[in-house]
């Protein structure tokens, strides 16, 4: 594996620099490959040797990596090393090479594939807290949630990989001043027959209902507080009616996550921290961070200079806790049940501000580890509609996702027989929306277009699908031609290399997306796998080759197609084994 190649290199390196192993190894990367062109394997990047205090920083640069070029010595790890602008290239032994990249395919080490890496040991393990989804009770599942559920999942699969303990978590927005709206408004404008029938739905023209209402109705807006007041206080009446709205959401939500392969290990909610949020209170007041508005707000000053000049309100006039303030009692809550040692929420961009109070509210009362919050932000999408209505609703989305590949399919020369078509097209549908929402930066607007996330050819999950699919094909009707043992020197032509230098970034991929936490790096380093591999079918045919060479291509293509896999199910997408 990569790892192998990289602590040859670094040894050699610090032999000659006199500097440990693992000084060098961020500074030495695997080159991206280009169809067609040969390149080296490796690169040294002098500049980062300069800034990390290893060679020194003033001087000719270039003339240093002449310098070192010299300095390093063929062996047999390493065939070739040549001075690049400001870089070191280092070709690797091509028996090695084939060897080594190969070995964990035929030892049934597939999933272990890259995360066992020298680069992950900087990476700190523990438990890792993941708040995505989270969407309103009461509601439909909106398209505009599915951002926060596949981004979290891409998240919690990532961590999970590199050996965290991971839990996931739904905090659900079932508490605030929209439960008194409803409520209110459930009691005019609510019928429990319909509610069994169909029940998201009913509560939704409810809430439009209502709300068109309290617009122009004082009375209603009134109704709508006093029901939020009963909440908070407890009377039966209104904890029942609220209870069964949140559990026929949340019934109606689990069969939604069960399509986009999506589990949570809690399923929480503001609702959860009420009586929490008032010891809050309290305990802002008793620290002296809780001060009075003048429209009799309570508020916690954040301007650095305590001027007032930046506050964030954590109780309203009425004495009825906010948003923000049962957030700031979760985080807490949540520290002492799970000890996590890093917290990340997973929310549109516009709730930036928010988290930036919320961890700052946490570190001036006192919790260190308010350090170790994150919050990923991505930002929207726009013309995600299907043919019907302005609201997208997320089951409509995906139930027209599999429609599409269903139509595409049949209409398809090379689709194959097989037991479950619309498991399928469900399958391959839910790939093509990941893809098309990670293969930019998280926090960029995209444009939702249902025929280029549709396409079979080009960069998209279907691509991605139909490679694994007719890799799956290929091994399936080889089965005879699988051995134990292959001849490296068959794979010695360059589109075999070409696959085998690409395999060397896998590792530095998940390094970065742990990183940044953003799927792109992955997302795009799987493409490019597709590509290459779609060239080889063309270029290195199993059928009709001799015994000796089929083995050694079935080897290269059962490599392939596991990365492959397995860095689709860290995405949150299902491989399919026929389409």
């Amino acid at each position: 594996m990569a790892c192998f190649f990289r602590s040859r290199i670094a040894e050699k390196l610090g032999r000659t620099l006199q500097q440990p192993e693992d000084a060098l190894i961020p500074a030495l990367s695997a080159v991206p490959v280009f169809k067609k062109q040969q390149t080296a394997d490796f690169k040294l990047s002098i500049s980062t040797l300069r800034i990390s205090g290893i060679l020194p920083s003033s001087g000719d640069i270039q003339l240093q990596t002449e310098d070192l070029a010299t300095r390093l010595k063929q062996d047999s790890v390493v065939e070739d090393i040549s001075a690049g602008c400001g870089v070191i290239n280092f070709k690797v032994n091509r028996k090695l090479l084939v060897q080594k990249m190969l070995e964990p395919f035929g030892k049934e080490e597939d999933v272990k594939f890259g995360l066992t890496s020298e680069l992950f040991k900087t990476l700190k393990r523990g438990t890792t807290l993941v708040e995505y989804s989270s969407p309103n009770i009461a509601k439909k599942f909106h398209a505009g949630h599915l951002r926060s559920t596949i981004i979290g999942n891409f998240i919690a699969n990532l961590k999970l990989s590199l050996g965290n303990n991971v839990i996931r978590m739904n905090y659900l927005g079932d508490w605030g001043m929209q439960f008194g709206l409803l409520g209110a408004g459930f009691g005019q404008f609510g019928c429990q027959e319909k509610l069994k029938q169909n029940p998201l739905q009913h509560l939704f023209e409810v809430y439009v209902q209502v709300n068109k209402e309290a617009e122009h109705n004082e009375d209603m807006k009134q109704a709508a507080r006093d029901f939020f007041r009963q909440l908070e206080q407890h009377e039966s009446e209104a904890v029942s009616l609220w209870q069964q709205f949140r559990e026929i959401t949340v019934d109606e939500y689990q069969h939604i996550y069960k399509r986009l392969g999506v589990h949570f290990d809690i399923y929480s909610g503001e609702s959860f921290h009420q009586d929490q949020a008032q010891e809050v209170v309290q305990q802002l007041q008793s620290q002296g961070l809780l001060k009075t508005s003048e429209k009799g707000t309570g508020v916690v000053d954040l301007s650095p200079a305590g001027d007032m000049s930046s506050v964030c309100t954590v109780l309203r006039s009425d004495g009825t806790t906010l948003y923000i303030t049962r957030d700031v009692a979760a985080a807490i809550d949540r520290k002492a049940k799970y000890h996590f040692d890093e917290m990340i929420y997973v929310t549109d961009k516009s709730q930036a501000n928010h988290f930036h109070q919320l961890f700052h509210i946490l570190l001036a009362m006192g919790h260190s580890w308010a350090d170790r919050c994150k919050h990923v932000p991505f930002g929207l999408v726009r013309g995600m509609k299907t043919r019907s209505g302005e609201v997208v609703f997320l089951e409509d989305v995906l139930d027209e996702a599999r429609a599409r590949m269903l139509h595409n399919m049949s209409q398809s020369k090379t689709t194959k027989e097989m037991d479950n078509t619309e498991d399928t097209a469900e399958k391959v549908g839910i790939s093509a929306l990941i893809v098309q929402d990670f293969k930019g930066p998280l926090l960029s607007d995209y444009t939702f277009d249902w025929d280029r996330m549709l396409q079979a050819q080009g960069d998209t999950g279907v691509f991605l699908q139909y490679t694994h699919a007719r890799l799956r094909s290929l091994i399936r009707r080889n089965e005879g031609a699988k051995a134990a043992i292959f001849e490296p020197s068959l794979l010695f032509d360059q589109t075999s290399i070409t696959i085998l230098q690409h395999l060397l970034r896998y590792d530095e991929v998940l390094y970065q997306s742990a990183q940044d936490l953003q799927p792109k790096h992955l997302v795009n380093f799987l493409l490019k796998l597709c590509h290459l591999i779609a060239s080889a079918h063309r270029e290195l045919p199993v059928k009709g080759s001799k015994q000796d060479v089929a083995q050694a291509r079935l080897r290269l293509f059962s490599g392939a197609c596991s990365v492959l896999a397995n860095g689709m199910r860290i995405l949150g997408i299902t491989p399919v084994d026929k389409m």
